[in-house]
């Protein structure tokens, strides 16, 4: 009895230790703002597709409404990494949740008088998109600054994307339900005020990422500072690797998967309650993933999470094979829990390996790549299943999916990543470079 109480107490003890960054006080602010905001926006994706389908829309019209949320993300990313070393990324932030506060109220109000058409909800979901792409390098370059000790980074994200688990967890499937009861304006009204909460968190933060030394320039300095972004950007092999394949698995996987999956759904599963079940098991993956990544630094960070990343074949290739219910929510659970692992060691890397001073902007080329094919896929899955069926686009994005992890993995920049450079000197097959420093270490 001694023996297993003990062993209680050194889990909780381990436990304890995963969760001390949770201790800091500006992390912790912006971990409860933000994981109240991500509530609300992955109920949000849920609404819309069904207000599209209620509205008599089909697939095309679903991809088109997906498509103009993404479309503004991709054309002012890069500009909002470039705002947010200049200006600090709080600043941005506040002013990006403000905007989509604003956005999915007016959205609601308007399904509610039954005044939102398609082209009206493509402008709304554009708007959206718009402060999603300067919220998002801002994100990538805010975690370090709120971390002081640099041991901690890789919690700090994975306790990030802990929320972002248990929002795909609770979202989707409140979003069903909330759906079929009382529309899908109720839960665009949500997600509104779930962004208000994360407008205020951000003002109660009392640090943020530094603005870098372009900060003031004109003209020319912002030229500059792309220049050097995307210097800094390619230079890492690992890096423009791993966005080509990330844009290639929203282009071919993913995208296919957000506007053929609801409607595999309506058609064969049962409708807006099975997607959401589907998509709140792949959150409950999700949360078993970055359980498990607590505490964790895998000696090659990129290589795990590039094999994580396979699991993302199994819903698709679920949805292709017109495998039951449960079968496909049992793909949906190992393709969360591998979302999970890679998401968090990428972050982390990224964070480590870059310095502070550009990370916006880097971040915000890789997530241009990441994001530019998205729109295109997006907009093209429902004719081209029209054409070929939705088998046939569904089981290529899984096969696509295994054949480019093997090729990543192929990389031996990517394969042999580790946290740390060796001899720190130039990374292999890239520029100069050194970690980014926490705020501890730019302090």
């Amino acid at each position: 009895m001694t023996g297993e109480t003990e062993r209680i107490q050194a889990r909780r003890r381990r436990l304890g230790s995963r969760l001390t960054v949770l201790g800091e006080r500006d992390f912790r602010w912006f971990f409860v703002g933000y994981a109240t905001s991500l509530v609300g926006s992955t109920m949000a994706p849920v609404a819309v597709a069904f207000a599209v389908l209620d509205g008599g829309g089909g697939g095309t019209e679903v991809g088109w409404v997906m498509a103009a949320r993404v479309l503004p993300i991709v054309l002012v990313m890069v500009a909002g990494g470039v705002v947010a070393d200049r200006l600090g990324s709080r600043r941005v932030m506040l002013a990006a949740d403000v905007l989509r506060c604003a956005v999915q109220g007016v959205f609601a109000a308007l399904l509610a008088t039954g005044h939102a058409s398609v082209p009206v909800m493509v402008a709304l979901v554009s708007v959206w998109g718009l402060g999603e792409g300067v919220f998002l390098p801002s994100l990538g370059a805010l975690v370090p600054s709120l971390v002081r000790r640099e041991e901690r980074l890789p919690d700090a994200n994975t306790l990030l994307g802990l929320a972002r688990s248990v929002s795909t967890v609770a979202g989707p499937a409140l979003a069903g339900v909330i759906t079929a009861g009382f529309g899908p304006q109720a839960v665009l009204l949500i997600d509104a005020v779930t962004y208000g909460v994360g407008a205020l968190a951000l003002a109660r933060l009392s640090t943020a990422a530094p603005a870098g030394p372009g900060a003031g320039g004109g003209e020319d300095s912002l030229l500059a500072d792309l220049r050097d972004g995307w210097g800094e950007f390619r230079s890492r092999r690992w890096l423009w690797v791993t966005t080509v394949q990330m844009a290639l698995f929203n282009f071919l996987v993913w995208a296919p998967f957000l506007v053929l999956g609801p409607l595999t759904a309506q058609r064969e599963l049962g409708g807006a309650r099975a997607w959401g079940l589907l998509m709140g098991v792949y959150g409950v993956g999700a949360v078993l993933g970055g359980l498990l990544m607590l505490g964790r630094r895998p000696a090659r960070p990129l290589a795990v999470a590039t094999l994580a990343g396979l699991g993302w074949a199994l819903p698709s290739a679920a949805l292709a094979a017109g495998l039951p219910l449960g079968w496909t929510v049992a793909a949906a659970l190992v393709a969360g829990a591998g979302s999970a692992v890679c998401g968090s060691l990428y972050d982390s890397t990224l964070q480590s390996w870059v310095p502070a001073g550009v990370l916006a902007r880097v971040t915000a080329f890789g997530g241009l790549g990441a994001f530019a094919l998205g729109p295109l896929g997006l907009a093209a899955a429902g004719p081209l299943a029209d054409r070929v069926g939705v088998a046939a686009v569904l089981g290529f994005g899984a096969g696509w999916q295994l054949l480019a992890g093997a090729a990543v993995l192929a990389v031996r920049e990517v394969r042999d990543r580790r946290w740390e450079q060796p001899d720190g000197g130039a990374e292999p097959g890239g520029a100069a470079a050194e970690p980014a420093p926490t705020a501890a270490g730019a302090g």
